[in-house]
């Protein structure tokens, strides 16, 4: 399952974000979206879950959470 995460703070990396969702089940991918013209986030990224389940099962936890003082915006990708 592929998860869209927004309103990442600019110093979140993809290393921390696949920390905070493996908790869930097993992380393919973790991706922060990177500006092409200065090479800072662009405040959003994606993780690739194993299963549908543990994907659920993150996006009912981490939405609205408050992480690195701001609230994530966790959803599936569409």
């Amino acid at each position: 399952m592929k998860i869209y995460i927004g309103n990442l703070h600019l110093k979140a990396s993809e290393t921390k974000l696949t920390r905070l969702f493996e908790t869930f089940g097993n992380v393919r991918s973790a991706d922060i979206i990177m500006d092409k013209q200065n090479g800072q986030s662009r405040g959003f990224g994606f993780v690739q879950m194993d299963s549908q389940d543990a994907g659920i099962k993150a996006i009912h936890a981490l939405n609205r959470l408050k992480y690195m003082n701001q609230y994530l915006e966790v959803s599936e990708a569409m």
